[in-house]
């Protein structure tokens, strides 16, 4: 087996898994045991020499380092330790669930993962975010040593390059981003009034990105006036009751909806009150399911409509573009499989010539202070002192010699 057969990455991701599911293969923690003591239980038990422990909401990963290969049986003993509760049939189909990697198959896995190209969103940085986190956390756990190190120097140094040179994270994906940058490229003015009618997941988001844009002439319409008030003192804006629209009076720019009403939330009549006779031109965007804007309000009045079907059209656009930037991440890939078989195999040279200068200087001072000591003591002190010089000579030459032919060896 070669050095670099010691990375073995074990993990379940949404390839295999319903996301619902994956938490099933979670280190668990009861209120006797830390995250700590549960993954230096597992981390020993299985005799790994170095572990990472990465954990999110569609995959689970075990980074691991170890001198041989994990058999079958001990990945079920493995996944017994890291969930006693699993079901017996989940435990006999492991192999549907759980992909092993090793060696160079595995550092590909991880560059792959860190750079998005892996994720259920390619592009999604957010990975590489929780990756970083994973080491940092796991080497504050005393989890990890060098050979982490080094691993996670590659691949963020890989994970940076695919972002920096290709454009797979270009192009947004999500409805709520998509959303936001169609109002921008219709109206990029931050004094706009700006109606949020409705204050769930989607329109909290959609408040960070007004945040984030600075635009605060927003008022906030929702049917629980407490939740509305939660998400305008967020934003510092307004907030009103639903009912309330219908006294705007045309004082609005965009209209941006989402409500959990499965029906019709502003219809023409209720448009018509909230204009009151303002002909001026409107943008309305609609991203609920179903729709919260009447077709009557779309086909009778003077407005720009977007909705959530369209932004879903352009996110798969969007998405197909970034698969298509995968085929030119792959050589970046390659290159730095190769760096990083370069730098291991260099620091394990480091690492076994460390010794050397140590023993070297053992092995001349005992030579000078007891085998030859009589003898030395005899010469005049000209001989003395360059038969001294020749010996650090010597001794820097005998350090030096072998670890740099060991070094053209990997060339």
């Amino acid at each position: 087996m070669s050095m670099i057969d010691h990375y073995k990455v074990i993990t379940v991701t949404h390839h295999n898994l319903d996301i619902s599911d994956i938490g099933n293969f979670y280190v668990q923690v009861n209120e006797d045991s830390s995250l700590k003591e549960r993954l230096h239980e597992i981390r020993d038990r299985s005799d790994f020499e170095e572990l990472i422990y990465l954990e999110t909401c569609n995959r689970v990963c075990f980074i691991i380092y170890n001198n041989r290969t994990i058999s079958p049986e001990e990945l079920i003993e493995f996944f017994a330790r890291v969930n006693p509760e699993l079901e017996t049939e989940t435990i006999e189909n492991l192999n549907s669930f759980v992909n092993y990697y090793e060696g160079e198959a595995a550092i590909e896995h991880l560059f792959e993962m860190a750079s998005s190209m892996d994720s259920l969103v390619i592009g999604e940085r957010e990975i590489f975010r929780q990756f970083r986190k994973a080491v940092e956390t796991s080497k504050e756990m005393g989890l990890t040593g060098d050979n982490m190190r080094i691993l996670e120097r590659v691949t963020v140094q890989t994970a940076k390059k695919i972002y920096s040179s290709t454009k797979i994270a270009e192009k947004a994906l999500s409805v709520v981003s998509l959303a936001i940058q169609a109002m921008l490229g219709l109206n990029s003015e931050k004094q706009q009034g700006i109606l949020l009618v409705g204050s769930g997941e989607t329109n909290t988001l959609v408040g960070k990105f007004l945040n984030k844009y600075k635009m605060n002439n927003v008022s906030i319409y929702n049917r629980s006036i407490d939740n509305a008030q939660e998400l305008a003192h967020s934003l510092g804006a307004k907030s009103y009751h639903l009912n309330d629209l219908k006294k705007v009076e045309g004082a609005f720019d965009t209209i941006i909806i989402c409500t959990s009403a499965n029906r019709v939330v502003i219809d023409n009549e209720m448009y018509q009150k909230m204009l009151n006779g303002d002909q001026s031109r409107k943008l309305i965007i609609d991203l609920a399911v179903p729709r919260n804007i009447s077709e009557e309000v779309v086909e009778q009045n003077n407005i720009d409509y977007i909705d959530i079907s369209r932004l879903k059209e352009i996110s798969e656009i969007n998405l197909e573009y970034r698969r298509k930037e995968l085929e030119r991440a792959q050589p970046i890939i390659k290159e730095q499989l190769i760096l990083f078989r370069e730098m291991y195999e260099q620091r394990q040279l480091e690492k076994a010539f460390s010794s050397i200068p140590k023993e070297i200087k053992e092995i001349k001072q005992k030579a000078l202070a007891e085998i030859y000591n009589k003898r030395i003591e005899q010469m005049d002190p000209q001989s003395k002192e360059l038969l001294l010089e020749m010996m650090d000579y010597m001794e820097k030459k005998c350090i030096s010699v072998p670890i740099k032919k060991a070094r053209a060896s990997l060339l």
